[in-house]
């Protein structure tokens, strides 16, 4: 029937491990990929929108090209329950979101808050979970939380809390960027323990390329308008209006082109760097990893991927390593310490 996932480990503590290393290698590739990200922005000046495009268009077709060659007769068996399609739209969309609102939060705040922000997707998964079972969080798990956080904060601040920038548009898309995080987290949970895991992941990016190719299109389309939008009436529609401000959200400054001017370096980085590695290869160790250490761990080592930036970026683009990173980096060991310790006695 396609329906039992064929993951299959060695025992209950092996599987825990196998996700732990999952999951945290796929946080360190986000962070590879934001170290693209910022290479392409300040070289290429290349748009959040197209970006979002790209790197969910990428991870789309290469998931597709992986399920259909290797995994169809479970692919027929997940679309064909009405339930496991709901619940990947949802999965879907909060795969884009969770892309689009943290790009959108950095424009109204800076990396720094939207970082921090982000990383408040382990509270409410954390708060989300205890309600659904009725219970409250288990002390290492707790602990855990606590240290993430920390990291988060002072790897994005340097420890200077003057860079949080908290306007009241910034807010809402910071926490908008961590609920959809949360959806996409938690959303596939129930379909993990009876189809195969990569197909799911593999549906659900689908979905995700799908809405980034809507928004990008739209996006464009509306800034396409003739800057007749200065010549237009002053009582010009509220549609007209709500358009403009689209274009606005998810256009470079300058009327970027559809297509940015790229060279080879610049698409190796977006194709390979954001689109490959920092995507496909991402969120698919990443969301398996998940699926095997529950939401609430998932979502609490994901939370390593300031780390990742901040390592490659200093490797990469010489970013200097300062005392607030080395700070950052003991209290995200003692993280993933404490979850490690969780999860192992749990299993066991």
């Amino acid at each position: 029937m396609g329906r039992r996932s064929s993951d299959s480990a060695p025992s209950a503590h092996g599987r825990f491990w196998l996700g732990a290393a999952c999951a945290l290698a796929g946080a360190t590739l986000w962070g590879f990929s934001g170290a693209c990200i910022q290479f392409l922005v300040e070289s290429y000046a290349v748009s959040s929108a197209f970006i979002s495009f790209t790197r969910a268009a990428t991870a789309a077709v290469l998931f597709l090209a992986l399920v259909l060659a290797t995994r169809r007769e479970a692919l027929l068996s997940l679309l064909g329950s009405r339930a496991a399609r709901r619940t990947l739209v949802l999965f879907g969309v909060g795969l884009y979101l969770s892309q689009i609102t943290y790009a959108i939060s950095i424009e109204m705040t800076n990396a720094g808050t939207a970082t921090v922000l982000q990383a408040t997707c382990t509270v409410f998964v954390m708060l989300f979970t205890c309600l659904r079972a009725r219970r409250l969080p288990r002390p290492a798990d707790f602990a855990g939380l606590v240290a993430a956080l920390a990291a988060a904060a002072l790897i994005a601040t340097q420890g200077d809390w003057g860079v949080i920038v908290l306007p009241a548009a910034g807010l809402a898309w910071g926490i908008a960027n961590a609920l959809s995080e949360t959806l996409y987290i938690m959303a596939p949970q129930r379909l993990y323990g009876r189809w195969d895991r990569v197909t799911i992941i593999g549906v659900g990016m689908v979905v995700s390329g799908v809405a980034a190719a809507i928004v990008w299109l739209a996006a464009a389309a509306a800034a396409a308008v003739p800057a007749a939008g200065a010549a237009a009436p002053i009582d010009a529609s509220p549609v007209a209006a709500a358009q403009a401000a689209a274009a606005s959200s998810f256009s470079a400054p300058g009327a970027a082109p559809l297509v940015p001017a790229l060279d080879a370096v610049g698409w190796l980085a977006l194709i390979g760097g954001v689109g490959v590695l920092g995507t496909f290869a991402a969120f698919g160790l990443f969301l398996y990893g998940v699926s095997l250490v529950g939401s609430v761990k998932g979502s609490l080592l994901g939370v390593a991927e300031p780390v990742g930036a901040m390592v490659i970026a200093a490797v990469w683009l010489g970013t200097p390593f300062s005392a607030a990173d080395w700070g950052g980096l003991v209290l995200m060991a003692a993280m993933i310490a404490l979850v490690s310790l969780s999860g192992s006695r749990e299993k066991r």
